[in-house]
């Protein structure tokens, strides 16, 4: 079946008539096409930050799961997943399948030893991370460093991770680090890393070297921000003093970078998935302008991720509105149609 979608494509706005030739959009009438929808197009939304296939931490993959999971973030209008760091290494037919999204992913997380969650990842001693790094990100492009962990624990040192940054380039990758203390993130930005994940804590006088070397920053304010409400009514310990200091900020640091040029990509963490509408909220709730918001989710991330929009030649992935999402955020949550590898996979009613 031919797919059509006609209407104004984000993010200029120039009104288009797209028809899915196999899994690329072209312009070129094909007879026969089946009209998806028209209206506002966004050329696919992106989950950036996302760990499917476990139903809680240090759980192995789950294919079941992982397929259910996946299914969640195509209901929401999710057309490609960043995973920096999975239970497992996922089976053949992630990102692959018709009825998934495509994906990009670090395989297994990397830590230092005594951090980050037991039966997930793997932890080595420092001068083992960047031949692990850079072996890993020639298997998928990406590997995943856990920078940080618990209050009191060491960060992995300036040098390490410069180290991993070198072997990873050097082998054609790129390097995505999990950071929540101040120590992590300056570690991270000072190395060149190529995102910046959570980002709690983050000095912000970091965020002018992070735009100038193209270090982008996976907030996933969301999940930081319903954490915070938690955490609020918790005891009082180092651990709750620890986190209440960076999530209570946490919004007005995403602004900033935002404001300071910094690529802010739009993710949403763990469970539950298919969450993308609400990081977006949440984005524009922190005083990310919509246009910018709806961006980090999707034709943003997607340039970063290496796919291209709404024009003949790229994948065909679109999500279409009956209004400007920009203008009215509520139409996120409701779209006419999701169109995945050129395939029309969701329809309202």
């Amino acid at each position: 079946m031919i797919t059509r979608i006609r209407g104004y494509a984000l993010p200029s706005g120039e009104y288009v008539d797209l028809y899915a030739d196999g899994d690329r959009w072209t312009t070129d009438p094909v007879a026969g096409a089946t009209p998806a929808g028209e209206g506002w197009l966004v050329p696919g939304l992106v989950d950036a930050h996302t760990h499917p296939g476990a139903a809680r931490p240090g759980q192995p993959m789950d294919a079941e799961l992982l397929r259910e999971q996946l299914h969640q973030h195509v209901d929401a209008g999710v057309t490609l997943i960043r995973s920096p760091g999975l239970p497992g290494e996922p089976p053949p037919w992630f990102g692959e399948d018709p009825d998934v999204p495509r994906a990009r992913h670090a395989g297994p997380w990397l830590a230092q030893h005594g951090q980050f969650f037991d039966g997930w990842g793997r932890r080595a001693d420092h001068d083992e991370l960047p031949a692990l790094a850079a072996a890993q990100a020639a298997r998928t492009g990406w590997a995943k460093i856990i920078a940080d962990w618990r209050v009191g624990d060491s960060a992995v040192p300036v040098d390490v991770l410069r180290a991993v940054v070198r072997e990873v380039h050097a082998a054609g990758g790129r390097v995505a680090v999990h950071s929540q203390h101040p120590e992590g993130g300056a570690a991270a930005v000072a190395a060149g890393v190529d995102s910046l994940e959570h980002g709690l804590c983050l000095d912000p006088g970091l965020l002018a070297r992070m735009a100038a070397q193209g270090t982008a920053l996976t907030p996933t304010l969301s999940t930081i921000t319903d954490s915070l409400r938690r955490r609020e009514q918790q005891p009082d310990s180092p651990a709750r003093t620890w986190y209440l200091s960076g999530a209570r900020v946490h919004a007005a640091l995403t602004a900033a970078a935002a404001e300071a040029g910094v690529r802010v990509l739009a993710g949403t963490d763990s469970l539950p998935h298919g969450g993308i509408v609400a990081e977006i909220r949440a984005l524009v709730a922190a005083g990310v302008r919509p246009h910018d918001a709806l961006a980090a989710a999707s034709w943003t991330a997607r340039e970063y991720l290496g796919l291209r929009g709404l024009e003949p030649g790229a994948p065909a992935d679109a999500v279409v509105y009956d209004r400007d999402p920009r203008a009215d955020l509520d139409r996120l949550a409701d779209p006419v149609a999701v169109v995945l590898r050129g395939r029309c996979v969701r329809r309202r009613g």
